[in-house]
């Protein structure tokens, strides 16, 4: 007999992290910090509070933790590819992750982020929508522009370098020792910036 396949349901709506996991994600994140120690500039993000749109290059898994890191207190909500949810879906939606299918335009995703601002948290999202192999940029959809102006929210940046040396996502199995890092952390738009700024602008400053 055929074994139905279960669905993942992607209207839940987005949780905000269990606080029993809130300690756990804080001890995961610590050894590799203090490994790697990250050169990390802030630009008018010191004391940003939560909600805002946070956007990511996307190098190696260490971006989450170099992403916790720099957020503090301010509690996000990563998309993650359907892909990441096999075997391990109910450990990532509570610790807040959003499931997306890949290479498909979702509404849906863009009704769970507003939900996500709503609830004050941080929309945590890598717009590259993969893994660099050799720390290169890729290009980013056109409609990203639409969706900040729809979640109307400030825009901050999280620019990682090195990430891709120490821990590339073709090999995650060889300990390269000590590879030091860098980060920026930038405010790059304010939300009171956002009215008199077209969608071609936003992209452009992206």
């Amino acid at each position: 007999m055929k074994k139905e396949l279960k669905h993942f349901d992607m209207l839940k709506s987005p949780r905000k992290v269990a606080w029993y996991l809130k300690p756990l994600i804080n001890l995961l994140i610590s050894p590799g910090i203090k490994k790697h120690k990250p050169i990390i500039e802030y630009v008018g993000t010191e004391n940003i509070k939560a909600p805002f749109l946070l956007l990511c290059n996307h190098n190696a898994f260490f971006d989450f933790k170099v992403a916790e890191y720099v957020l503090k207190d301010n509690e996000a909500n990563y998309v993650v590819a359907i892909d990441g949810f096999l075997n391990r879906e109910g450990l990532l939606r509570n610790v807040g992750c959003i499931c997306k299918r890949k290479f498909t335009n979702d509404l849906v995703l863009v009704k769970q982020l507003k939900k996500v601002i709503n609830m004050g948290n941080v929309v945590g999202l890598y717009p590259e929508a993969r893994y660099s192999l050799c720390g290169t940029t890729a290009v980013l959809p056109k409609s990203l522009g639409k969706l900040v102006k729809f979640l109307n929210v400030p825009v901050v940046t999280l620019i990682c370098h090195g990430h891709h040396i120490n821990s590339p996502f073709w090999d995650t199995s060889h300990d390269r020792g000590v590879v030091h890092t860098e980060a920026t952390h930038k405010l790059l738009i304010k939300k009171e910036e956002l009215d008199n700024l077209s969608v071609d602008e936003i992209n452009d400053m992206i």
